[in-house]
């Protein structure tokens, strides 16, 4: 065998180190929601629904949309810590143009955006809307289907939803659930990068893993558990997923 010379050791010796350096600094993944987190989609069909507070910053044949201020600011923020893809329970052709209205061009970076195809169909109805099925976005899926970047596992993703249930098939502690855009709201600042989400992003992205953190640093609207007032309905809806997968 070929002695190796000075200057090829040194560059084996550079090239290890850096993809050690790779290693070490691989991003975990934050999965979000859209409409409630980045921004508020209404049915221009529900009078009830109608916001006069303010102008629609995006329209179309059935929706208004309203962008959540901060909302370009909070993504290049998780953009810069955490690799990040988009998990909307709408159909795939609303997504693109609520996108465009939430992040613009900054949606050329996403990891994958992903719509209702993706998520679970429980066979149920919303308990606050009867017209509404209940989806949710079973992490694992994730999982077992997004390469770039990964593994990925409970243990470095984090799901951020404005809707509990959604999250009722995931293990313990790999969620937070901060409080839906409400457009009236002139004084919201969720999303602002100095806001206490934000620096709750900080701590999961410079944490261990992601279980451990969301376990000791509560954040937001609370997981859908044993407590919940409408625990019965959820506790019977999930065993009958489980039976149908059985």
């Amino acid at each position: 065998m070929a002695e190796k010379k000075k200057g090829e050791e040194n560059e084996e010796e550079f090239d290890v180190g850096l993809e050690k350096l790779n290693l070490g600094a691989r991003k975990k993944l934050v999965v979000m929601n859209l409409n409630g987190l980045l921004l508020h989609r209404t049915n221009r069909g529900s009078k009830e629904q109608i916001i006069t507070s303010r102008p629609a910053d995006w329209k179309s044949r059935n929706y208004l949309g309203f962008k959540r201020p901060f909302c370009e600011e909070f993504m290049k923020f998780c953009m810069e810590r955490f690799e990040v893809g988009i998990w909307s329970s709408t159909k795939e052709h609303n997504i693109h143009a609520a996108l465009n209205c939430a992040i613009g061009t900054l949606k050329n970076k996403l990891l994958f955006v992903w719509g209702q195809d993706q998520c679970t169909n429980s066979g149920f109805r919303s308990l606050e809307n009867k017209y509404k099925p209940l989806f949710f976005k079973e992490m694992i899926k994730v999982w077992d289907n997004v390469k770039i970047g990964g593994p990925y596992s409970a243990s470095n993703t984090l799901l951020i939803d404005d809707k509990p249930y959604k999250a009722l098939l995931n293990p313990d502690n790999t969620s937070i659930f901060p409080e839906p855009y409400k457009p009236e709201d002139e004084a919201d600042n969720t999303l602002d990068p100095n806001g206490e989400l934000c620096l709750y992003l900080e701590g999961v992205a410079e944490g261990s893993d992601v279980e451990s953190y969301v376990k000791d640093h509560p954040f937001g609207q609370p997981a859908i558990t044993s407590s919940h007032p409408h625990w019965t309905f959820y506790s019977q809806l999930r065993e009958n997923l489980h039976k149908k997968e059985n």
